[in-house]
């Protein structure tokens, strides 16, 4: 991929999310390009899904600021990919949370059995936790 010219990748949307990782000098001059190819996308499903991936597969070679300054966030936060992240991120904040509380509660000397009623632990998940 890095030795492709970066051309190739900006001909086809489908292909824009790793033109940053084609053979260039300059990858933010790279994604710019990208962003307004992006822009140009029609369809607003594929304009999303399309700028998500950019910017998923663009971290690979930029820092976040850069990639926050060249993409418009607001398409790609309507991406069924930005979507999934975002709800795994709510899932897993919601397990540590129930651990945290879980732990405070075991530290409070609450029985393992009202631990498990109201975090909605397993009584296993708990036990590990002591």
């Amino acid at each position: 991929l890095w030795e492709q010219p970066t051309e190739i990748f900006q001909q086809y949307s489908g292909l824009l999310p790793l033109a940053v990782l084609t053979k260039t000098n300059d990858p933010a001059e790279v994604l710019t390009e990208v962003a307004k190819r992006i822009d140009n996308i029609e369809d607003k499903k594929v304009k999303s899904n399309v700028a998500a991936a950019t910017a998923i597969i663009s971290g690979l070679a930029l820092n976040k600021e850069v990639i926050q300054r060249l993409l418009r966030s607001e398409i790609m936060k309507e991406s069924v990919i930005y979507q999934e992240i975002l709800l795994e991120g709510e899932a897993k904040g919601k397990a540590e949370e129930k651990t945290q509380i879980a732990l405070n509660m075991i530290h409070s000397g609450i029985s393992i059995d009202l631990i498990a009623q109201i975090t909605g632990l397993s009584l296993d998940q708990i036990q590990k936790l002591q």
